[in-house]
Order: structure tokens, then sequence, then C-alpha cells
């Protein structure tokens, strides 16, 4: 089973560490990453950039609209993720809890065989 762990977090809260802050953060991911390697899991992932460089695309009937920013106004926004293949959704969460971050939400993939046609 393939699954997402999205990142989120307050955009300020981390223009607000220090620099030595920060490195112990990455550290932190670069250990995740390692162990998720030993265990056959990694499929990739990323760090975004700040939601004020994002845009968000709509569509409808008419057409589409571009607009700056996420999709939605929230208190916490996007800031990364990993894909990972594991066995089940317990070890999906197990690999999320160790994600140096306050809210990893737990996804898993559609694959194309589920899907119908």
């Amino acid at each position: 089973m393939r699954f997402t762990l999205l990142i989120y977090g307050e955009e300020g809260e981390w223009s607000s560490l220090s620099e030595d802050e920060r490195a112990q953060v990455y550290a932190e991911h670069e250990a995740l990453g390692r162990w998720l390697a030993e265990r056959g899991w990694d499929r990739g992932g990323e760090e975004l950039h700040a939601s004020d460089r994002a845009r968000t695309v709509r569509r409808d009937a008419g057409g589409s609209f571009v607009s700056d920013g996420p999709f939605a106004e929230t208190k916490e926004q996007l800031g990364g993720f990993y894909m990972i293949e594991c066995g089940s959704i317990d070890e999906a969460v197990e690999a999320a809890e160790r994600i140096p971050a306050r809210i990893v939400e737990v996804r898993q993939i559609v694959e194309a065989e589920e899907r119908p046609g």
C-alpha cells in the first residue's frame, strides 16, 4: 500500500526558528529518510516553498480561474510530504509519528487497479 504523509504547519513558526533550530529539524528529517529507506518504504518526498509562492487553479463550466496562494484560508499550510509504500496504515502512522511536525495527515493513495473502468 502506498501512502502520502502530508506535513502541515504555520509558516511563521518556521521563519521564527534560529538557524541552529532549523538545522536540527532538517537533521531529524534526514534521520527519518534513513529509517524509511532501511525498511524499504521510501518512495520520495519534498519540502515545499511557502504558500505565498503557490497558485490555485479552479475549474468550472466557464473555464478556469487562477488565484494566488493555497486553496483554503487556514492557519496551517502544507509544507511538504513523504511518499511511502508499506504494509498497512498502522505502519504509515508509525512513520508519520517520526516526522518533526505538529500535524501530519496520512492518506492512502488510490492504486490504478482500484479505479473503475
